[in-house]
């Protein structure tokens, strides 16, 4: 299966793990919750997906790469203590607690949280000394003589053998008390994860052109040349940070990310046309609807991955917008509901401000709480630290009745209302603005198709096209056969 039906399965599998009864005891009892191993190529997001799922659970998360380990670490170390048997006293060998079952004590007591998964990375990978004790983890759910925490769900992940030549394969007597999950890469699944932590649109724009390159794994009397996924995310983040300092993507930086080395020179190239079509075709002025007659006449002479990746520039430009409309209806929703909570609060109030403040005091110890449990995305975080410093700027003087004291604090909030109106007329502009462009440049051939399916699946786009009302994306929604054809297309251009 593809990651993020991995992904679900998981959540499927915490969610019946956690379970309980009645009599308030877990529904599967620990004996008959098989560990999950997943299994896939390297740097295709199973480390990721445990994050996510953590999160979005609710639950805390204890992760190891089980190859940083040693057998003491692992399973704790030796000491005697004396026991009587019989009438006969005898020295017997006790452990101490194992690391990796401590740091799940340790992050219960870090985060508040009771529940959890224990995650164990690269667990096929293991020395030979080790091997004997991962098997009884996965077979007993125990390092040593102490047990895994009720309530921690394990899930382990490694590397087939094919990709790791220190793998160790395991007997049927493990894999029968393991639900082993093959996990393969899948373009598409990556593409939707790869907009929404904004992987630089040139390489998603690249990748359009040539899927075949976004995974491969080759050996040839150069040696092993790969490309993962962590390759092209990780790349992103670097030219995003050189383009702000103006500083060059060679073909040697692209290589350290991308071990291949014709995919390596064909993304530098690209990096360079990318950003050349960007300036040539003058994207911002298109989308502000003042295209130049010259363009037009360029696109015709084009070939079709030049003319896609204008598109694709096209669409990037609009998804910015469209995004940021997200970024201000996000921001208002969660003003406004701490807003109301407040003036329901006021009322009652004997001083306005105390009450004021100790609301936001409330709700920045959740977050505080959540933030400390691992429940917040850096991006979150973000959010909501801004979003606590707006209100406490916007804090009533307290010398107001309390229907005056809360129309105060509403002000700043009704300027982010008009920040989030201005947004959505000015990504509404650019979109009729984007099709009055493909209209005349590529009327209804494949390139309206690419753009009108990208709209469709990115999830900023499809939540700002559910609110504007645009007949002309409607139009070719209905007209185009988005899904088949797009594959038809792409699969042309491949060839």
């Amino acid at each position: 299966m593809n990651i993020r039906e991995a992904k679900q399965e998981i959540k499927n599998t915490v969610q019946a793990y956690l379970q309980k009864d009645e009599g308030g005891e877990y529904r599967i009892p620990a004996v008959r919750q098989r560990p999950i191993l997943l299994m896939g190529p390297p740097g295709i997001g199973k480390t990721q997906i445990m994050e996510q799922v953590a999160r979005e659970c609710g639950i805390a998360l204890s992760a190891y790469t089980i190859t940083h380990h040693t057998r003491q670490s692992a399973v704790g170390l030796p000491f005697i203590r004396e026991e009587e048997f019989g009438g006969r006293v005898y020295s017997v060998t006790e452990y101490t607690m194992s690391e990796i079952i401590a740091s799940i004590y340790h992050k219960m007591a870090e985060t508040g949280l009771s529940q959890g998964i224990l995650f164990i990375d690269e667990i096929n990978c293991v020395s030979e000394t080790l091997a004997p004790t991962m098997l009884q983890f996965l077979q007993c759910k125990t390092f040593g003589n102490q047990e895994i925490p009720k309530g921690w769900i394990i899930v382990a992940a490694g590397n087939p053998p094919e990709y790791n030549r220190s793998v160790r394969e395991f007997d049927m007597v493990t894999l029968d008390r393991v639900r082993r999950i093959d996990v393969v890469s899948d373009y598409n699944v990556w593409k939707e994860y790869a907009r929404n932590v904004q992987v630089h649109n040139a390489l998603l724009s690249y990748l359009e052109i040539r899927p075949k390159n976004f995974y491969r794994v080759e050996a040839d009397v150069d040696g092993l040349q790969f490309v993962t996924a962590r390759g092209w995310e990780d790349l992103s983040e670097l030219l995003k940070s050189y383009e702000s300092l103006g500083i060059p993507m060679t073909t040697d930086i692209v290589h350290e990310f991308l071990r291949h080395g014709d995919v390596a020179e064909d993304v530098a190239a690209y990096i360079d046309l990318y950003q050349k079509y960007q300036d040539d075709y003058g994207i911002e002025e298109i989308l502000q609807g003042k295209a130049k007659a010259d363009v037009y006449r360029r696109l015709l002479q084009a070939e079709f991955d030049e003319r896609l990746s204008v598109v694709n520039l096209l669409f990037d430009g609009l998804l910015q917008g469209m995004r940021r409309v997200q970024e201000e209806k996000k921001f208002a929703d969660a003003w406004y509901l701490i807003l109301k909570e407040y003036r329901g609060r006021v009322e009652q109030a004997g001083n306005t401000r105390e009450c004021y403040d100790s609301l936001l005091s409330e709700k920045n110890a959740e977050f505080e709480q959540k933030r400390s449990a691992g429940l917040y995305t850096r991006k979150e975080e973000a959010f909501w630290k801004k979003l606590f410093a707006c209100m406490k700027d916007a804090a009533p003087s307290g010398l107001e009745s309390a229907k005056g004291s809360f129309l105060q604090a509403k002000e700043a909030f009704d300027r982010q209302a008009g920040r989030l109106a201005d947004a959505r007329r000015a990504a509404g502009w650019m979109l009729e603005n984007a099709f009055d462009f493909m209209e005349e440049a590529f009327a209804g051939g494949e390139e309206m198709v690419v753009f009108v399916t990208d709209l469709t699946v990115t999830e900023e786009c499809a939540l700002f096209l559910g609110e504007y009302n645009c007949g002309r994306y409607q139009k070719y929604n209905k007209e185009l056969l988005i899904g088949s054809r797009r594959r038809e297309l792409l699969s042309e251009l491949e060839q």
